[in-house]
């Protein structure tokens, strides 16, 4: 723990609060290891069971995290935001190939688009719901992909989405199933909201069905599932792969299941639903992959009980999403040179995902990316691997945000890596990744 900042209090919420306030003011970095409880106790003349109510909030509220012989620190992104915390600098010259989203460049341009959105300004008394044009829409592209769409609405971004149906039918203490490897920012929310995570390994499949169904027979009440395009692994769910899941899933009918299809029409590979395969179900299709990460706007589908619950809140807390949006995406929709645009853009990805997966197979480096914008490289240790490909001036991310139990890895976004550039990222990959003396020895 910095020797900066001492934990104050002599009650389980005056120490929460003081634990909280050093988060914010940085003085407790992400990563900072916590006394253990019986020496905080002693240190603060207070009782072990003060201490440990208090830690038990702090993780309640997604501040801290307790791992075994870790012990207990503050997590690599807590809910509570710091005053310090900024993104760490790109030396100059440096390739960033960290970001996990898409090229800036194959992005459409807003410009035609948006000379189509109405003039008229909207009211506090004419905003509400999910824009007809835009539910006639979405309702025959998910249609055309096998899920069920009676029943849809419109939500500000994917992690909203997930977010307001896991509210609609979880409480604080519920176990969710988590992909391992698993999309980070899904991990954070469900910390954030109480939801303890049962882990279960992915495979270039999808999630691993035996490891599912032990999981909810452990009593698990969701599960959380990247249809395709997964992040960090790039799983796609083959058709055998969803055949047996939706097996088990009928044997638990009470589990809510979410999907999430946030790569949408930058995914060549069919989509293969669990929609439907439970009775409350929901899936997710956002336009920030392949139209733009500041269009916070996605289509949700599911059963009638949960869209209505979660149209319910949403009238209540954001009261609806931006006609704004919700028209620039009818017309981004509509728009033919847009379609094909973004269907030579996730060709383009595809393209440059495979090289860099084919030229690190030629260098015996195991790499995984069967779809989506990213490829997961196993290591020994990441932060060894990620410093070697530094000093050759590439920068990748290490895994740890995205994983829970599984072994470490490296995550490498390709959206930007042109095609003659793998097999530069791949010798400098594999020279990363081989033992090595001296500081970086593994």
């Amino acid at each position: 723990m910095s020797s900066r900042y001492c934990i104050v209090g002599a009650t389980s919420n005056a120490i929460a609060t003081s634990v909280e306030s050093g988060v914010r003011s940085g003085d407790l970095a992400p990563g900072t290891k916590l006394p253990a409880v019986r020496t905080l106790a002693g240190d603060l003349d207070v009782s072990p069971g003060t201490v440990a109510a208090a830690y038990r909030t702090l993780r309640q509220r997604g501040v801290i995290e307790t791992d075994g012989r870790r012990g207990t620190r503050v997590r690599a992104v807590p809910t509570v935001a710091s005053r310090s915390r900024t993104r760490l600098p790109v030396p100059p010259g440096a390739r960033n190939l960290s970001v996990g989203g898409p090229d800036p460049a194959l992005l459409p341009s807003l410009r035609s688009p948006l000379r189509h959105i109405p003039p008229d300004p909207v009211t506090y008394g004419s905003g509400s719901g999910m824009r007809p044009e835009l539910a006639e829409l979405a309702r025959r592209r998910l249609v055309a992909d096998g899920v069920p769409a009676d029943d849809l609405t419109v939500t500000s971004g994917c992690l909203a989405a997930v977010e307001r149906v896991l509210d609609a039918h979880l409480s604080p203490g519920d176990l969710v199933v988590v992909e391992d490897p698993g999309w980070a920012n899904l991990f954070d929310l469900l910390a954030a909201m109480g939801l303890p995570v049962v882990p279960v390994p992915v495979d270039d499949d999808g999630p691993d069905p035996e490891a599912v169904e032990q999981a909810l027979r452990r009593g698990a009440r969701a599960l959380v599932v990247t249809s395709r395009a997964q992040n960090p692994f790039g799983s796609q769910v083959s058709e055998h792969r969803a055949t047996r899941l939706r097996g088990i899933l009928d044997r638990h009918r009470d589990v809510l299941v979410v999907e999430d299809d946030h790569a949408a029409e930058l995914a060549a590979e069919p989509l293969r639903s669990l929609a439907g395969a439970t009775a409350h179900w929901a899936m997710v299709r956002s336009v920030s992959k392949p139209y733009g990460p500041d269009l916070r706007c996605a289509v949700l589908a599911g059963d009638s009980e949960t869209i209505g619950r979660v149209e319910g809140r949403q009238a209540v807390v954001t009261r609806w999403v931006s006609t704004i949006l919700q028209n620039l995406v009818v017309a981004l929709w509509q728009d033919e040179a847009v379609a094909e645009q973004v269907a030579r853009a996730g060709a383009l990805y595809d393209e440059r995902r495979d090289a860099l997966v084919a030229a690190l197979a030629r260098r015996g480096v195991a790499a995984h990316g069967r779809s989506g914008l990213n490829v997961w490289v196993p290591v020994a240790d990441e932060t060894a691997v990620c410093a070697r490909l530094l000093e050759e001036g590439w920068v990748v991310a290490p895994g740890a945000a995205h994983r829970v139990r599984s072994s470490p890895g490296v995550r490498i976004t390709v959206a930007g890596l042109p095609v003659e550039d793998a097999d530069q990222l791949a010798d400098a990959v594999a020279a990363a990744t081989r033992p090595a003396r001296g500081p970086y020895a593994v």
